[in-house]
């Protein structure tokens, strides 16, 4: 068999594998660093403000080796909620900023074993999912979400990445000097 005849092949292979297959998790090592930090720094919710986008915060809950829930979105009153920040009250910045969301700005992402987004879940492993402007979850079920595969694939997609860049705020805020326990 020559090269041009093994290219041939693998790439006619490539486009017969199923999308769900070829998804990678933007947001996998992402959410395992974070879980680090929170276990080193033994804390069990953290909050930031997203230095790129004004007015936005993210704030998170961690259940160790259960679940991470990360909330991003614009809060109805900043000052109140920077307050908190400084306060190193993150809990509450947690609970406040999933109520207080501004209309539309919210994505709740609610992380099953706090290892980032899986598009399908093995083994019948509880799903991930998200909520926001779109409530998804992602159980690799893209029919019974009413869409086709490459639908399904490209929310999910667009999911990861809104979840990596919380993930980066959090663990950068973290890593900053003056993040220490309160």
């Amino acid at each position: 068999m020559t090269n041009r005849s093994a290219v041939s092949i693998l790439l006619t292979a490539a486009l017969f594998v199923p999308v769900a297959a070829q998804a990678q998790s933007k947001s996998g090592e992402l959410a395992k660093q974070l879980s680090q930090l929170l276990d080193e720094k033994k804390l069990e919710s953290f909050a930031a403000a997203d230095a790129q986008n004004a007015g936005v915060f993210v704030a998170a809950m961690y259940y160790p080796g259960t679940e991470l829930l990360v909330v991003s979105a614009k809060h109805f009153n900043p000052p109140a909620f920077t307050e908190k920040l400084a306060q190193k009250n993150y809990q509450d910045a947690y609970a406040d900023l999933n109520a207080g969301a501004v209309a539309g700005s919210r994505l709740l992402v609610m992380d099953t074993f706090a290892d980032g987004l899986v598009a399908s879940p093995k083994g019948g492993t509880a799903p991930d999912s998200i909520d926001g402007s779109v409530s998804m979850t992602f159980d690799g079920n893209w029919k019974k979400a009413k869409q086709t595969e490459e639908e399904y694939m490209k929310a999910f997609q667009s999911a990861d990445a809104a979840y990596a860049h919380a993930l980066e705020v959090l663990i950068a805020k973290l890593k900053s000097p003056g993040s220490e326990v309160p």
